[in-house]
């Protein structure tokens, strides 16, 4: 049985694929995956973001200023995230990259959290959903989500915490995306966390050309790696394939309503 499905988490604008872009479609199509998100994580790569996104039909876009490269966002940063957002590009379907991280060994977190307000109240103003990014800041970032209550939600993108982080995050209406991590036996605790949480909770990812699976360890990853996220997922859960597949259509669905429905 073959299944369709949505990679919501797809840096698609870095190489390998923006270098072979009609290949590395070909190839997504060709492993059911139909549709691919694509988070924006500063500025300078809006535009490219938003192009792909028009020119390219499984393509869709975010846009947002992530946190890891803090130091290349200011205030015209900012100021042009709200003038795009404001145009509402057809295909625009979230606010993300954002979120905290305190990986970093210099990671200006008070920086981090200001603007990372900022755009949860560009969030809400514009009614998008946001594409989260949180390292070592599950607490943290919980606390502001909370104090915005956001109508829209969003996803925990690539969530590697414990399953009470998690279940403070679906309490509080958000998603947690399911990536690559869930291929590696030794990643017993992020397994457990995915087998155990409400199948209504989750969202496939990849983060390519990031977060290599189990046996591709120095590979760029890629979109259609999406199903062997979704195969692992399927052997920690007692959801047959099928109903995995499409209660995870239905999430994204729900989350993401400017994709469209008829083809995820």
């Amino acid at each position: 049985m073959s299944f369709c499905f949505t990679d919501t988490h797809c840096h698609f604008d870095f190489p390998p694929f923006v270098d072979d872009i009609e290949n590395s479609l070909n190839l997504a199509a060709q492993a059911g995956v139909t549709k691919i998100v694509v988070p924006a994580t500063e500025a300078a790569r809006f535009e490219n973001v938003l192009r792909l996104a028009a020119n390219h039909t499984p393509l869709y876009a975010a846009l947002g200023l992530h946190p890891i490269v803090i130091e290349k966002h200011d205030d015209e940063s900012l100021a042009r995230l709200e003038a795009l957002l404001a145009l509402k590009p057809a295909k625009l379907v979230a606010i993300g990259e954002i979120g905290l991280d305190l990986y970093r060994e210099d990671p200006q977190f008070d920086k981090q959290q200001a603007l990372l307000d900022e755009q949860l109240r560009l969030a809400k103003r514009f009614d998008l959903p946001v594409i989260l990014h949180s390292r070592r800041t599950h607490d943290k970032l919980a606390m502001h989500l909370k104090r915005h209550n956001l109508p829209c939600t969003g996803v925990i993108h690539g969530f590697a915490g414990s399953l009470q982080q998690a279940e403070r995050f679906i309490h509080l209406g958000y998603k947690i995306g399911v990536g690559g991590t869930i291929t590696y036996p030794r990643a017993s605790k992020t397994r457990e966390v995915m087998a155990h949480l409400p199948l209504k909770a989750l969202l496939l990812e990849t983060d390519a050309p990031d977060m290599p699976l189990n046996g591709y360890q120095g590979q760029p990853n890629r979109p259609e790696q999406t199903v062997k996220v979704f195969e692992s997922l399927c052997d920690l859960r007692s959801e047959s394939p099928a109903e995995i597949a499409e209660t995870l259509a239905e999430n994204t669905r729900f989350l993401f309503p400017g994709l469209h429905p008829a083809v995820l």
